[in-house]
């Protein structure tokens, strides 16, 4: 059994431990920032294969004691690098954290690059180079109260770039954390699911993704681990063909997306098609103003603007107090959620939520209401 941990957006540690262990890792525990759990190797591939939550799945390598630069280059140069690094392949650091002492992670993160080279040039007389944008091999340290951590990132870039949304709008949601926000809801894929200001389509597609049963690692180029020395190539084929199959047809119940800038629908009908789901998800140019109710219940979701990305200079409690017009009159029998990041502007709103959820869209700290339509 190796250890692992799945790093994701502050507030989601206990939605992200639900997923692992549905995924069928072993003793889950919730951290800040993320969960630790431990598996084999095929846990490894499918959590990236299959997570929505996460950005980065690490496999911890050592932990030792580190209050200085000294400490941390000796630990680091205790680990054999030749089992994970062979001086062919390119490296980079990640550092976070610190101690009294190390302070400055652009430093940890040089001092590690230093032990690791230096090791190899005394083993090979060779050194891997350093590629900080797409190394074959990311490591990454992380230092609490005089400890240090070292881990193998084995998800390469973060797992939230699918890789079916190369069309953003001006201020898109991030896909893990559009999922997270699906999760929260308790969104099943028997209900219609609208959002009436969907940008580029994220939140209707990681819906679909959802009810199609689709793995969110599928999209994607590459994983980390394909460059390791141990990479099961077999194994991996073999996890993506069972993912492949358990695919479902046609989603349950109808999704939708509409917004009233005709260019992000466009972008939104691209990620579509990048997703293969064009057939499955309907998207719409369409004013709030003219949004009505498809079908008698459903889900709504939103992400309108709040002042901290789109629109700061508009009168945007006039859109929200609208917002909340066309909910009331409009969308009796249904259940919508609303992430802001903004209070004053969420009580524009004018309806009294029944239920709020605190999470981060980024650094920002939001709530995502839920609101019970009658």
């Amino acid at each position: 059994m190796n250890q692992y941990f799945a790093t994701v957006a502050r507030g989601l540690e206990s939605l992200a431990t639900q997923e692992l262990e549905q995924l069928g890792a072993h003793s889950v525990e919730p951290k800040f920032c993320g969960a630790a759990f431990e598996g084999d190797r095929a846990l490894l591939y499918r959590v990236n294969l299959w997570a929505r939550l996460p950005f980065r799945i690490l496999m911890k390598l050592r932990e030792f004691p580190c209050q200085n630069a000294e400490d941390l280059y000796q630990g680091i140069q205790k680990i054999d690098w030749s089992v994970y690094l062979t001086p062919d392949l390119t490296l980079a650091v990640t550092a976070t954290g610190k101690t009294t002492q190390l302070n400055h992670t652009h430093f940890t993160a040089l001092q590690v690059k230093n032990a690791i080279v230096d090791q190899q040039q005394e083993q090979f007389g060779d050194r891997s180079n350093v590629e900080l944008q797409d190394p074959d091999v990311r490591i990454n340290v992380h230092l609490d109260r005089d400890s240090c951590t070292v881990s193998l990132d084995s998800s390469g870039n973060s797992l939230h770039r699918r890789g079916y949304r190369p069309a953003v709008g001006a201020a898109p949601l991030k896909e893990s954390l559009a999922a997270a926000l699906i999760q929260l809801s308790g969104w099943q894929p028997e209900q219609m699911f609208y959002d009436p200001l969907c940008g580029s389509g994220t939140l209707p597609l990681e819906a679909c993704l959802k009810s199609l049963n689709i793995a969110p690692g599928l999209f994607r180029e590459r994983f980390g681990f394909e460059t390791w020395p141990d990479f099961d190539l077999d194994l991996l084929e073999s996890l993506i063909k069972d993912a492949e199959s358990s695919q479902r047809e046609k989603v349950a119940a109808p999704i939708w997306g509409s917004d009233r800038d005709e260019t992000v629908i466009e972008q939104a009908m691209v990620n579509a098609g990048n997703c293969g789901v064009s057939d499955q998800v309907w998207f719409s140019r369409m004013d709030l103003s003219e949004v009505e109710p498809p079908t008698d219940s459903g889900v709504l979701f939103c992400n309108p603007p709040y002042g901290e990305r789109l629109g700061r200079d508009s009168d945007l409690g006039a859109f929200y107090r609208q917002l909340g017009d066309v909910l009331k009159q409009r969308f009796k029998g249904w259940t919508a959620f609303v992430l802001s990041g903004n209070k004053e502007l969420a009580q524009s709103i004018g309806l009294k939520s029944s239920q709020r959820f605190a999470v981060y869209n980024g650094t920002l700290p939001c709530q995502l209401m839920k609101y019970e339509l009658y």
